[in-house]
């Protein structure tokens, strides 16, 4: 890829309104810090677009000039895929804004907003969209890899929910993909991440999520096998309104957790329930904690679903070390159950974790086709995290996170949500994310980004003419 001079830079910044960051401003460190701190790339320079004719104009300039694009969001990509070195960075973050039309049961996202902006926006007409579990995720990165968190079981993936998305394309134009304009690529972005253009703008669908039962259930972690047993088969058989991820961890140092537990090593569940909220019901509905074993503790309110959204974002701030991988399991084994009990009892640092995120329930109604998410028949969608704000511990964080993955691997159903794909991974993590989707998503790069310049992301290559 070519290089980028300053001349040409600075052709650019007159060309934008929003602004353009190289190595020589003040802002730059600022602009290349994203989420995990493990990545340590050095762009040529970030250009910050304010509105659709930047993206236009930033894509049109990659393309004249041949450099190397990524395109930045939310930036927490794990693999630091919103970076590249020596290139180009269209950086989307100043596009943060939020439309919501009650009238519609409707709200239109800026490519750049954060998870925290919708949950904000769309809290005030007590409605939501399905999507993570962090509020300082991007809508962009999340929503094109499928999504995926609380609100799955009851209404479905993020993508599920989407009606439309603007979008700039590889040779500058600007189209609106939906089910009657652009269909095929509507059908690609709905879980083939960053491929095919840079999206401006998403429509949702929005649902009834005001006020949630949110609840933290933690067993001592050498309970790990009876709880993950119970687990398996009480969450798939449970009604849609109630669904909680399986967590391994240390108990943070802090409320609602008791002193005496703090930093213990646990097993968990984290809950939401979209049902009857009164106290009495409440209480029967998470009675059934006590089955596979007595919690070291067990808490549960009515809490407004952003206030659910934000639960771990100053636990996992900005600016740690991670390493991570993931898999879809259609179930979990006995031998999967022997792993996680291992490596559970081996956490390397405090905020080291594995997650068994729910994708049943109303994920499963959207046919298997309908979408680029191609694991429509999977149960659970696994991540192994090593986490730590002292680089002196990234391999061994890393090092965990690789022997805990390759030891539960073969017990998987073969791929990843493409979001929890690590740094480092081969190609063949990508094909396998996609199964017999991964043609069809190869097709429609070749119609709509025949030169692959999208390709700072889980790359799918054009399918040859």
């Amino acid at each position: 890829m070519n290089t980028i001079d300053a001349t040409a830079l600075g052709g650019l910044r007159e060309a934008l309104r929003g602004s353009v960051i190289t190595p020589r401003d003040p802002g730059y460190d600022a602009a290349r810090s994203i989420y995990n701190a493990m990545i340590d790339r050095r762009p040529a320079g970030f250009a910050r677009c304010e509105d659709l004719a930047d993206v236009q104009t930033v894509i049109s300039f990659a393309r004249d000039t041949g450099v190397e694009l990524a395109v930045l969001g939310g930036g927490h990509s794990g693999p630091g895929l919103c970076l590249v070195d020596d290139g180009l960075v269209l950086d989307l973050s100043p596009m943060r804004w939020v439309r919501v039309d009650p009238d519609t049961d409707t709200v239109q996202v800026g490519g750049g907003s954060l998870l925290g902006d919708l949950d904000h926006a769309t809290h005030a007409v007590g409605r939501a969209v399905p999507s993570g579990i962090m509020s300082t995720t991007g809508v962009g990165g999340l929503t094109l890899g499928g999504g995926h968190g609380h609100l799955t079981r009851r209404y479905g993936l993020t993508v599920d929910s989407l009606l439309s998305a603007d979008v700039v394309l590889a040779d500058g134009s600007y189209v609106t993909a939906s089910r009657e304009s652009h269909p095929e690529l509507f059908w690609a972005l709905r879980g083939g991440g960053g491929n095919f253009g840079v999206v401006t703008s998403f429509t949702f669908r929005l649902h009834p999520a005001g006020t949630v039962g949110a609840a933290v259930t933690v067993w001592p972690v050498d309970r790990t096998p009876e709880v993950l047993r119970w687990y398996r088969e009480f969450l798939p058989a449970a009604p849609d309104v109630l669904t909680g991820f399986f967590a391994l961890l240390a108990v943070p140092p802090g409320p609602p957790f008791p002193e005496p537990i703090h930093g213990q090593k646990m097993c968990g569940v984290v809950w939401c329930y979209t049902g009857d909220l009164s106290e009495e019901h409440l209480a029967q509905v998470f009675a059934v904690v006590n089955e596979p074993a007595p919690p070291a503790f067990h808490f549960a309110a009515p809490v407004p679903y952003p206030a659910l959204q934000t639960m771990f974002d100053e636990l996992l701030r900005k600016g740690l070390q991670w390493y991570w991988r993931g898999d879809f399991f259609e179930t979990i084994s006995d031998t999967a159950i022997d792993v996680h009990h291992k490596y559970g009892e081996n956490l390397p640092t405090g905020l080291s974790t594995m997650h068994l995120y729910p994708v049943d329930g109303a994920a499963h109604e959207t046919d298997a086709d309908d979408t680029a998410w191609a694991y429509r028949d999977a149960l659970w969608s696994g991540v192994v995290a090593g986490i730590d704000p002292d680089p002196a511990h990234a391999d061994a964080i890393r090092r965990w996170c690789v022997d805990y993955w390759t030891d539960l691997h073969p017990h998987s159903m073969g791929g990843s949500y493409v979001n929890f794909i690590g740094h480092g991974e081969s190609p063949d993590r990508v094909r396998a994310t996609y199964r017999g989707h991964y043609d069809r998503l190869a097709a429609v790069k070749r119609a709509y980004d025949p030169d692959n310049l999208f390709h700072a992301n889980q790359n799918i290559p054009p399918a040859p003419d």
